[in-house]
Formats: C-alpha cells, structure tokens, sequence
C-alpha cells in the first residue's frame, strides 16, 4: 500500500511538471506571436487585454509543434482559463508566477537561445522578494526598448530546492563576457535604473563548469 501511494505521488509530481512545462512552451508561443505584432505578453495584461482570442488562435500551432505536450496543456482547461492566468500575473510577475521557475524577456530581434550561449555572461541582482517586483518591471520594460543586454530572466515565486536563501535574483545577459566595453555600458544603464550597489557579473562558461560560490572562492568575472 505505502508503495503504491509513493507511486501516485511521483506519478502526480510528475505530472505537475509536465503541465508548467507545456504551459511554458505555450507561453514562448504567445511571445513569438506578439512580437509580430510589435508588442508583448506583459504589455497586453498590464493593459488589461482579455488575451483568450490570443491564445485560442497559437493553440492549433502549439498543438502541431508538440503534440505530447497537448494533454498536459489541455489540464488547464480553455483558452479563456489560460488567459485568466495571464490576467491574474502567472508568467508576467515574479512574486505571482508559480508554474516556472523564471521569466524571461530577451531583447527584440535577438535569437532564442543567445543568452544561453558560453560566451555570454550575466549581471546578478539579487533581491529580497518584496522588492523583485518593481525591480524586474524596470529592467524588462528597458530590455523591451533596447537599452539593456541581450535578455534577462528572474526567478519566480515557484519553490526550487536550489535557492540558498528567500532572496530571488534577476540576471541581465551581455552576448560577450570578453567585450568589456558592452558589459560595463550595461552596467552603466542599470545604475541609471537604480541599481547602484555593488554586483557582480558571471560567465555562462563558470556557470556550466559548475563554478558557484565557496568561502574563499571568486567566481564573478566582474564586480562593480
């Protein structure tokens, strides 16, 4: 009996997984479809849009593209019940978002995929959750008009067993981590965002060579 009940809950975990991923993957969908039209996810909902004829019309494609992911969206019910999770911040506020673990806003125009790129690198803003709010709408709104890096991403309010403590962190993306130049001029714009404590910028190539930080252990390129 005990095992079948473990069973049950893995088979839940599971599948719980599954559907924020699809809903993630639905999520880019809307973007790219925004984009097209010049505009994006946050813009819609802070606009207070009903986003359901949207959404209704990516589905079939979504549907295409990834059919087994289509049963998991589908839990979610109509394209009027994802809209209402727009509406109600799941994907668009950190501290409402938790079906994914980060948000993320690249640059218009840059490719899928840049930020994840070795040669990039990333300025780390941590903050205590009270305040991401605030902090990661002026960072993706200067993302939005090109002001900023490549991309930026902020961990959400979804519980990650990787968190050291209750601070959540918003990284700003540069394409090259070796083009000083560029990191710094960033640098320079989050300051004139308010940002003005010291941070510390991290290679994408420390990061996958499982570099994080020790007692005694440098493992930001930059600190400024």
């Amino acid at each position: 009996m005990f095992e079948d009940e473990v069973t049950e809950t893995e088979e839940e975990i599971m599948t719980e997984e599954l559907t924020d991923l699809a809903f993630g993957m639905f999520t880019i969908f809307m973007e790219q479809q925004l984009e097209k039209e010049q505009t994006c996810l946050y813009r819609e909902v802070e606009a207070g849009a009903d986003l359901t004829d949207r959404c209704a019309s990516c589905l079939p494609v979504f549907e295409d593209a990834y059919p087994p992911l289509v049963p998991a969206l589908s839990s979610l019910g109509t394209a009027a019940d994802i809209a209402g999770l727009y509406a109600a911040g799941e994907g668009i506020v950190p501290t409402k978002t938790t079906r994914s673990y980060w948000i993320q806003q690249d640059r218009p125009g840059v490719a899928t995929g840049v930020s994840g790129a070795e040669e990039a690198g990333k300025w780390l803003i941590f903050l205590l959750p009270e305040d991401v709010d605030a902090a990661w709408q002026k960072v993706r709104n200067a993302m939005v008009l090109g002001t900023l890096g490549i991309g930026a991403k902020v961990s959400t309010a979804k519980e990650n067993e990787d968190s050291r403590d209750e601070r959540k962190v918003i990284y700003v993306f540069t394409e090259n981590w070796a083009d000083e130049a560029d990191v710094m001029r960033v640098r320079e714009e989050l300051k004139q965002l308010g940002f003005v404590d010291r941070i510390g910028y991290k290679r994408n190539l420390d990061t996958y060579a499982g570099e994080y930080r020790e007692k005694g252990k440098r493992v930001t390129y930059y600190s400024v």
